[in-house]
């Protein structure tokens, strides 16, 4: 299994567009083989409302390596280019003891 933190900071403004594109996008994503888990996240801090984070889990690296490329992803990815400030991707995988 691999996990995913991607975290977003959405420009001011800009956030009710962001989240359309994105949740529009998240039921297309979660049907994906492989993928375990694919949920949207708001920080519950008020001084943090302007980032939206997204937890996943993938069977493999490769069912995350094809998520990545799939034509859904570089639409998505395309409508919310001049949306974000900038993000952060983090890729792991369990410590099984």
């Amino acid at each position: 299994m691999v996990n995913v933190v991607a975290r977003m900071q959405i420009k001011d403004g800009c956030m009710d567009k962001f989240l359309e594109a994105l949740m529009s996008n998240v039921p297309t994503v979660k049907a994906e083989a492989g993928c375990l888990r694919y949920d949207v996240c708001r920080d519950l801090d008020p001084a943090k409302s302007q980032f939206v984070t997204i937890l996943e889990s993938w069977e493999s690296e490769e069912a995350l390596r094809i998520h990545q490329k799939a034509p859904h992803m570089d639409t998505y990815r395309a409508a919310v280019r001049d949306l974000r400030e900038h993000t952060t991707v983090d890729v792991m995988e369990p410590i099984d003891r």
